[in-house]
């Protein structure tokens, strides 16, 4: 008997180095999480905070000390966080990698600044990341809109154009005929 075509939900990998009840705690607290280490990076990433803050944005920081084998769990703990924070855009970040979690932004933004998010350098990764989400993109979605119906109507005023001409030189041929 063959198993389910699909797995109903993804598992959640945390590393089990990470304890999520503290980091909760944290950002609850302030809207930061560090490792103890870096510690001396909390007034700098507030102020990342405030300044995301100041443009409508309710973001939250994770900051992390180790390397996940790969970059899924950053954004299991983002998720996990953002979970706990309704309404708020959560980066997680370790030494080379960034996770995030947002139901304000969309996915291909949060990648992008995530992208822009893997520095080592937990302030300046912030910064990054945040001027990704208020920097302005081209709207693509109303710019292909508007080509696709231009496309459209060059389509049908080509084909009238067509059935017109044929018309035409039809009535053209007749009167021509019916001279002779």
């Amino acid at each position: 008997m063959p198993g389910p075509l699909s797995i109903p939900f993804l598992p959640a990998y945390i590393p089990p180095e990470i304890d999520m009840q503290k980091v909760k705690a944290d950002v609850a607290d302030d809207g930061v999480s560090v490792p103890p280490a870096q510690q001396a990076e909390v007034p700098a990433l507030h102020q990342v905070v405030e300044d995301a803050r100041k443009e409508g944005i309710d973001l939250k920081i994770v900051v992390i000390d180790l390397n996940p084998p790969i970059d899924t769990p950053l954004r299991d703990i983002a998720t996990e966080v953002g979970q706990a924070n309704p309404g708020s855009t959560v980066l997680a970040m370790s030494p080379a990698f960034a996770g995030t979690y947002s139901p304000v932004f969309d996915r291909v933004t949060l990648e992008a600044g995530e992208d822009l998010a893997k520095s080592g350098d937990p302030v300046q990764s912030s910064k990054n990341f945040l001027g990704e989400l208020t920097t302005p993109h081209f709207p693509w979605t109303p710019f292909t809109i508007v080509l696709v119906l231009a496309v459209a109507l060059a389509v049908v005023g080509t084909r009238m154009l067509q059935l017109w001409g044929k018309r035409r030189a039809a009535s053209s041929a007749a009167l021509t005929s019916a001279d002779s």
